[in-house]
């Protein structure tokens, strides 16, 4: 008996349109294979589509005797360019089995052999031309890969030039043909009716086919004009005829598969190409191993046919990325009968059109395992490709309809991407950057922008922030050399590199870099990714990092790989100074990366040049143990280097008033390609409770997010504190000003800005004030009072400054004779951090909205003021109202904090306050999943708050539904109400009590989450030790290394202040 198959909720008359997005369909039905299972029913327009998402139903659909390829869809539109060519013809069309015999040859392995010269000659100019731009250009990779594979197919296949490489825009065939796959797709999708009156569409999509026709017709009649003897594909479609009925291909269908080889000959190999530098880029292990094979294969000669053939990593690095991002996303075939698939489980009738969801169904975990989102080139080699199951790889179709085209797109790739290699390291323009994708016929990555470093040769750094989608800043990239001061001389090198995500570790490197020049360095500030493959020894190199979760950050991934594959003493001419960030509530991975890179440094012959610096941002004095080791390198490196030394408060800043102003200049932070909309902001505690919010965002146009991830939000400071700092220096708030710095800074220099925009969203103006910041305050011209007072708060500095929270302004405000310069202050101070709030949705809620559940931070200040200490982040957003733009990014999450692949994986979930935001996302997916069928594991959720009445957030909503649902069990505990909680004051109190409610779920896979302070992850991880020792009788020593066993894996925390 077959199974009822899953249809999502429709409209009448429309069905499912609505469910799916309009720019990316893709996403929608990836997200609804992950909430409906391995298949489910559409309804377009009257159109019934059944998609199928699993290997074992794409197996079973591969089978040319019961199934057949199926011309709709956005294919169907196709047609009205390209008719009855060899992609989109009828498999009734004679003209298809002509031309498939008749071109079948020519895409032998002969044939493609001959095609070397011709493709390698192609490859070259693009190398070329990204020697000649330079490491500082910023590359668009999917625009130059279109140039190269379709001026590729062009020559290869038509002996035709069509030169891209030397145009300053691509080809106008390019463009037309972009738009018109676009339009295609969206005709799919559209009533007919609809299209038939939409006059200047349908005007543009005429104009692109013939700007298409016209190239197609303008390369046969060349070959008409000039006849050559090569053996091309143009000439076998004009004079050859069909061995087997003797037939030869008309005008127009040369014409219409002329025009299907420029479109498919060329658009799969670029998309191919640009995903593989993209997981190459976010996987530094797989980029090591693929420089040292084309290293050791290539060396420094060019490329030859023979070594093809000798890149077997190249080749796994192809296929996996064909497997994760088949640029053929989905294709559809129909049964010729009635027919049941799934072993008998589900019935297809013969006038359903079956949508094969390729890029879910290579991904699919009974086939690749748990891991199968992830890019490993390995799982394609030592005879793992060829053990596959039938049909699980299939990015180029299958059977007689299969891609005619693979050998020779294979072949061309895999030259591109040594010969790029050979020459080239490659780091992302914005390192935080996560694959979107833009979809026609086929998909590419999209806003994916990269740097090509030479591989030899003088170190060419790059300094790019660490929140590039922040500012406009993030489309330019700085190499950045800061000149000496005046009367110094600095000819000594100096080489400042950081590993950053939020910005922190940027911060102190810049410092540093700003520092240089009075000290008599020329600094050279750069990320050390950018140096990765030639680390520079003419001068000190000075590394600032940080640990995120074990990990190096976004731009210093691929150095810490490099670095650690070194063997014996290749640096012993460098040296360096390492300082390391980190949180002591990460105890695992504490200071893993600065350690490493230090020690490893050393290891490999690198002389120190000052003991490793440690900070601890979730200590006091985090700002002080990097003042006091930045002092320590300063008295070191003028005397080992011999520079003249020479103080500048402002440090190369000035800043000139250039009058009133009444306009006000485009703040540099609101790029629209990142701006989200507030659609929803309310408050979910009660009045009198410290306050909770639930705010709902519409993300920036193609930005997508996972439960578990991040949204970083760049905030502006509260404007009674950018008021107090205008009051302080006595300036208007629509005052213009114009600054101009000697080095990179993140202020917006070299243009008019307000007064007022620069003070809310540039500069952190609430940071306590550093023991350096109050030293500087004492050099400034003061009363000896004030002299004295300040010496005082420095002598009790921890209680008296760092424990009251007092800033600069603070101050400046309680000694009003200091006689700080405005350029001063603003020296003095941090650059705007952007902060990360946990999601608290589920896109299968809604792909193009995230929630965030967040708390306001409004404390009596500590250092006196009558007015409260207003968190930053949480009030800015606490004052959002709809309809507000706001500056935003979606960040992953480490990768141990999504949910499980499978749902039926158990779940147990530990969360204190807002803590709760991404457990209540990965709840929300699962009754999503749950109600559309699909059969969800057991979840607990462990919840701390004050009490029912105050805190316990979503109660009465969203975990009332769940629970009723079958989601989740709730087991509370309530800190002012124990008895409503057995009597539990803390989460870890709740656990205990309940300790035998988690019975067996250890042993049934249960993957466990904790999200809230570092006391409540303690707590956690104490009473769960507890139970070990409990259970099986295991000392404290013991039961602690149990639990740092079985957590291995399956213990994901996400902890914050």
């Amino acid at each position: 008996m077959t199974s009822t198959i899953p249809t999502p909720p429709s409209i009448p008359f429309l069905g499912h349109v609505a469910s799916i997005e309009r720019e990316v369909p893709l996403r929608s039905f990836r997200l609804l294979s992950e909430q409906y299972g391995e298949i489910y029913e559409l309804n377009i327009l009257g159109r019934k589509l059944l998609v199928v998402s699993s290997a074992k139903l794409m197996s079973d659909v591969s089978d040319d005797k019961n199934f057949y390829k199926n011309m709709s869809g956005p294919l169907l539109q196709v047609r009205n360019a390209v008719g009855d060519g060899l992609f989109t013809a009828y498999g009734e069309e004679p003209n298809w089995g002509i031309a498939h015999r008749l071109l079948m040859p020519a895409f032998g392995t002969a044939s493609i052999r001959d095609m070397f010269p011709d493709m390698l000659d192609l490859a070259s100019q693009l190398v070329l031309k990204w020697e000649r731009f330079g490491p500082k250009h910023r590359i668009d990779p999917a625009e130059d890969f279109t140039r190269l594979t379709l001026d590729t197919i062009a020559l290869c296949a038509m002996s035709y030039r069509l030169n891209s490489f030397y145009r300053d825009s691509s080809h106008p065939f390019v463009q037309s043909m972009v738009d018109f796959l676009v339009e295609c797709n969206l005709r799919a999708n559209r009533p007919g009716l609809l299209t038939s009156v939409m006059v200047q569409t349908n005007a543009k999509y005429e104009e692109d086919i013939k700007t298409m026709t016209e190239l197609a017709d303008e390369i046969i009649a060349e070959r008409r004009r000039n006849p050559t003897d090569k053996k091309d594909l143009l000439n076998i479609m004009l004079y050859s005829k069909d061995p087997k009925t003797g037939q030869s291909l008309s005008d127009v269908n040369i014409r219409n598969n002329l025009l299907t080889f420029l479109i498919a000959g060329h658009e799969p190999t670029s998309g191919l190409l640009t995903f593989a530098l993209y997981y190459l880029i976010k996987n530094p292990e797989a980029m090591r191993k693929a420089h040292e094979e084309v290293d050791e294969v290539l060396g420094d000669q060019q490329i030859q046919l023979t070594d093809i053939g000798k890149l077997k990593y190249i080749d796994a690095i192809l296929r996996e990325t064909m497997r994760l991002s088949p640029t053929a996303p989905m294709r559809t075939v129909r049964p010729f009968e009635d027919i049941t698939i799934g072993d008998g489980k589900y019935f297809v009738p013969k006038d359903y059109t079956v949508v094969i969801n390729t890029i879910v169904a290579q991904r699919d975990p009974t086939v690749w395992g748990e891991d199968s989102n992830e890019f490993h080139p390995e799982r394609m080699l030592d005879g793992k490709f060829e053990a596959l199951p039938p049909n699980a790889w299939q990015p180029f179709g299958f059977g007689m309809r299969a891609c005619i085209g693979r050998p020779f797109a294979w072949q061309e790739a895999i030259i591109a991407l040594a010969v790029l290699l050979q020459k080239f390291d490659f780091v992302l323009d914005d390192p935080s950057y996560e694959l979107e994708l833009k979809q026609s016929l086929t998909i590419k990555p999209a806003h994916f922008y990269v740097h090509a470093l030479p591989r030899e040769g003088k170190p060419q750094l790059l300094a790019t922030p660490s929140a590039a989608p922040f500012s406009s800043h993030a489309r330019e990239t700085t190499n950045a050399s800061l000149p000496a001061s005046p009367g110094t001389e600095a000819k000594q090198p100096m080489y400042v590199l950081y590993g950053s995500n939020t910005g922190t570790s940027e911060s102190f490197a810049q410092r540093i870099a700003n520092g240089a020049a009075a000290r008599g360095f020329r600094a050279t500030l750069g990320t050390l990714d950018s140096v990765a493959d030639h680390l520079p020894t003419d001068g000190p190199i000075v590394i600032v990092c940080a640990s995120f979760e074990g990990e190096p950050a976004d731009n210093a991934a691929h150095f810490v790989e490099r670095l650690t594959s070194l063997q014996d003493k290749p640096l012993q001419n460098l040296r360096f100074a390492v300082f390391g960030c980190g949180h002591h509530d990460w105890f695992r991975t504490y200071q893993r990366i600065p350690k490493l890179i230090d020690q490893t440094l050393e290891d490999r012959g690198a002389q120190r040049l000052v003991p490793r610096g440690e900070g601890d941002a979730g200590s006091s004095e985090f700002f002080e143990a990097f003042e006091a080791w930045e002092t320590k390198l300063w008295e070191v490196l003028p005397e080992e280097y011999n520079t003249v030394v020479k103080q500048d408060i402002t440090s190369g800043l000035k800043v000139e008033t250039v009058g009133e102003g009444a306009t006000r200049a485009v703040d540099l932070r609101q790029h629209d390609a990142a701006l989200g909309t507030v659609i929803e902001n309310r408050v979910l505690t009660a009045p009198g409770a410290p306050q909770k919010r639930h705010i709902e965002f519409e993300l920036p146009e193609g930005v997508t997010s996972r439960a578990g991830d991040y949204l970083a939000i760049l905030p502006s400071n509260p404007p009674q504190d950018v008021h107090r700092v205008l009051a302080r220096f006595g300036m208007l708030p629509e005052q213009q000003i114009v600054i101009s710095s000697s080095g990179p800074s993140s202020l917006p220099t070299g243009r008019q800005i307000s007064a007022f925009d620069l003070l809310s969203g540039y500069v952190e103006l609430s940071q306590p004030a550093t023991a350096r910041d109050v030293r500087t305050l004492l050099n400034v011209e003061s009363s000896d009072a004030t002299k004295e007072s300040l010496k005082a708060l420095l002598e009790s500095y921890s209680d008296a400054v760092l424990g009251r929270r007092l800033s600069i302004l603070d101050l400046l405000e309680q000694y009003p004779d200091i006689k700080l310069l405005f350029a001063a202050y603003l020296a003095l101070l941090p650059s705007m951090r952007t902060r990360q709030y946990s999601i608290s949705s589920s896109p299968l809620w809604n792909a193009q909205r995230v929630t965030l559940t967040v708390s306001v931070l409004e404390a009596p200040a500590l250092s006196g003021r009558k007015e409260p200490f207003l968190g930053v982040a949480s009030t800015y957003l606490a004052n959002l109202r709809p309809g507000d733009k706001v500056q935003m990014a979606v960040r992953a999450s480490n990768a141990a904090f999504h949910l499980p692949q499978d749902p039926r994986t158990p779940l147990v979930l530990f969360a204190a306050g807002s803590g709760l935001a991404p457990m209540r996302g990965f709840l929300q997916e699962r009754a999503l999943q749950k109600k559309a069928g699909r059969e969800v594991g057991r979840a607990v959720l462990f919840f701390g708050c004050r009490s029912p009445d105050e805190d316990y957030l979503y109660s009465d909503s969203d975990l009332k539904e769940w629970e009723e649902l079958g989601v989740v069990e709730l087991r509370p505990a309530f800190s002012r109400a124990l008895e409503k909680s057995e009597g539990c004051k803390y989460v870890q109190d709740r656990v205990w009590h309940d300790r035998r409610a988690l019975d067996g779920l250890y042993e049934a896979g249960a993957k466990w989450f904790v999200c809230g302070s570092g006391k409540v992850a303690r707590g956690v991880k104490e009473v769960l030790t507890a139970m070990i020792k409990e259970s099986r009788g295991y000392s404290d020593e013991e039961a602690a290394a149990a639990f740092e066993r079985a957590t291995v894996g399956r213990f994901a925390t996400d902890i914050f202040e």
